[in-house]
């Protein structure tokens, strides 16, 4: 874990429980929609690994009534990006308030139905489901924040996914991305459907007539 977010120790396993309880207490207080994303999610359905922030997903429409009831609640607060993201401080532990992910992504009904409640260390509380959380992590990904990739590759690699949601995802946020995500994926022999495979291929490269010669 870093300790970027507070001056001197790192927040404590006790720090970030109790400001995750905190953060549960507040959005559901003020009844702003949101699912966990980020480095939480992951560990609980992916990979086992550390992180001390929290991220919240929440709609374009609620995300300054969240800022504003965390900062109510105690919390140091900032507008860190008006298109994208908020964040806020305390117990040394960071919240990232996402309400534009990357590939223009932004929480939905559809999401909002399909999360579920899991545990991060002993704290319930809703978390995205598997199948956004791979496109999601897909789309994060770049050269400063590989872990997204190997987030992504652990969800596919221990999770059996809806993959008729996961392409009605990727074909609108990022054909590209998560098409090279599975082939990736499939080269170091995780379970990727090859039907899935060759519907992102006709997606990003379209062959005039194959469709017709389908028939």
């Amino acid at each position: 874990m870093g300790s970027h977010y507070r001056e001197g120790a790192e927040p404590s396993v006790e720090d970030i429980r109790r400001a995750l309880r905190e953060v549960i207490e507040v959005l559901d207080g003020v009844g702003v929609a949101y699912l966990l994303i980020g480095g939480m999610c992951a560990a609980t359905v992916a990979r086992p690994r550390e992180t001390d922030d929290i991220d919240v997903f929440v709609r374009p429409d609620g995300a300054r009534r969240a800022l504003e009831a965390l900062g109510a609640a105690g919390f140091a607060t900032k507008e860190k990006d008006p298109h994208w993201l908020f964040k806020a401080w305390k117990h040394g532990v960071l919240v990232d308030i996402v309400f534009r992910s990357s590939g223009d992504l932004y929480l939905d009904d559809e999401m909002l139905a399909r999360g579920g409640e899991r545990e991060y260390m002993g704290v319930a509380a809703p978390h995205v489901s598997p199948e956004d959380l791979v496109v999601i992590k897909a789309l994060a990904a770049a050269k400063h924040s590989p872990h997204h990739w190997y987030d992504a590759l652990a969800v596919i690699g221990r999770c059996p996914l809806d993959w008729g949601y996961v392409l009605s995802r990727a074909r609108l946020a990022g054909p590209r991305r998560l098409l090279s995500l599975l082939l990736y994926a499939e080269s170091i022999d995780l379970a990727v459907p090859a039907e899935v495979i060759e519907e992102l291929f006709d997606v990003v490269h379209p062959q005039p007539g194959r469709e017709a010669a389908a028939r």
